[in-house]
């Protein structure tokens, strides 16, 4: 059985009730243990408990996340002209 364990998280709320939360996780095995980020994108009930619908997994590797974060700054250019 695979245990999780959240190292770090960061809660980005959006909408009326909708949120992004972007976390580093730790998942143990039987036999070793392994680091991870997670991005999910939930909503919060009435009650203001999280309800996730989907996430995604990337390698704790800083190249694959530099290029990530690179990546979404490209595609996001020009978007502060466009609110204004």
């Amino acid at each position: 059985m695979v245990e999780f364990e959240v190292i770090e998280e960061r809660i980005i709320p959006f909408g009326k009730r909708n949120f992004i939360e972007v976390a580093r996780k730790r998942a143990l095995f039987s036999r070793g243990e392994a680091e991870f980020i997670s991005i999910a994108r939930g909503y919060f009930t009435q009650d203001d408990e999280r309800r996730y619908r989907n996430s995604v997994t990337l390698p704790l590797d800083s190249e694959v996340l530099r290029d990530l974060v690179e990546a979404v700054r490209r595609v996001a250019e020009g978007l502060e002209a466009v609110e204004e």
